[in-house]
């Protein structure tokens, strides 16, 4: 059973362990929040956008966040737009980071923002685009596509274009949504209807499945040696309860056998 790290969010989105802390978007709340192994939880920046919104790094360490309804990438330590993707897309949703500065951020397809600035549509076409991981060779990109009910595959091109899209792992109706890699390859996913976080090989081989009493939204792997599986997991009643104040939101820690690897 999951142990609660932290509880009275929002709507816990995007993990990312980072410097000793998991850090996370907290959704109706505007706030990305840090929490410390013992639960310790400082709020590290505030950001004017609504839901959803994401984040992560850029190698030098600049904080990105993408702001999905308006369709802007934020530079968060200086406040300014990194850049606008309205011409690519009307909503996008994740963000991940590979080692050469290139952020793919997803909605309906995925857009490359490279390190110069310039910004391309690179596959579009997906089921509701969600979490993204890149394997730690950098050779590829895996998305979840939660209305496909698939991890889908894309090989990373020199020019950071994507191509040779595939099926990475069927999921037989579950609904994928945070997603994070370990050092064997396999793939954590949460699940939102499932109330779970399961570990999938390639192909689709179920490995191990932590249950829930509520959606599971996305699940990242850290701590000190890599093997905590923090989880981030709210009661869902749909868009239109986002207003309504409710606070079920949790970050949940299970203890895994195989550590993190690649990106995020």
């Amino acid at each position: 059973m999951a142990t609660v790290l932290l509880d009275g969010l929002g709507i816990p989105e995007s993990p990312r362990w980072h410097d000793g802390r998991l850090w996370f978007c907290n959704w109706t709340t505007g706030q990305i929040v840090a929490v410390d192994p013992a639960g310790a939880a400082e709020v590290v920046a505030s950001v004017d956008t609504t839901v959803p919104y994401s984040i992560d790094w850029l190698p030098d360490g600049t904080l990105l966040v993408v702001s999905g309804q308006e369709a802007k990438l934020l530079d968060v330590d200086s406040g300014s737009e990194h850049a606008d993707l309205t011409a690519l897309g009307d909503t996008f949703n994740e963000i991940v980071v590979d080692a050469r500065g290139n952020a793919y951020v997803n909605g309906a397809g995925v857009v490359v923002v490279r390190p110069d600035g310039s910004s391309q549509l690179v596959a579009d076409d997906l089921r509701f685009g969600n979490g993204m991981a890149i394997t730690p060779d950098g050779s590829t990109l895996i998305v979840a596509e939660s209305h496909g009910s698939c991890l889908t595959a894309f090989t990373i091109r020199p020019d950071a274009t994507l191509g040779d899209r595939r099926v990475w792992a069927d999921l037989a109706g579950d609904n994928p949504d945070g997603i994070c890699i370990d050092a064997e390859g396999a793939v954590w996913y949460a699940s939102v209807p499932g109330r779970h976080c399961v570990l999938v090989r390639e192909g689709g081989e179920i490995l191990e499945t932590v249950e829930l009493d509520r959606g599971a939204f996305a699940c990242m792997l850290g701590g000190t040696d890599g093997r905590t599986l923090f989880i981030a997991a709210a009661e869902w009643h749909g868009m239109d309860a986002l207003g309504d104040g409710s606070r079920t939101g949790q970050i949940l820690t299970e203890r895994v056998g195989v550590p993190h690897a690649g990106r995020p």
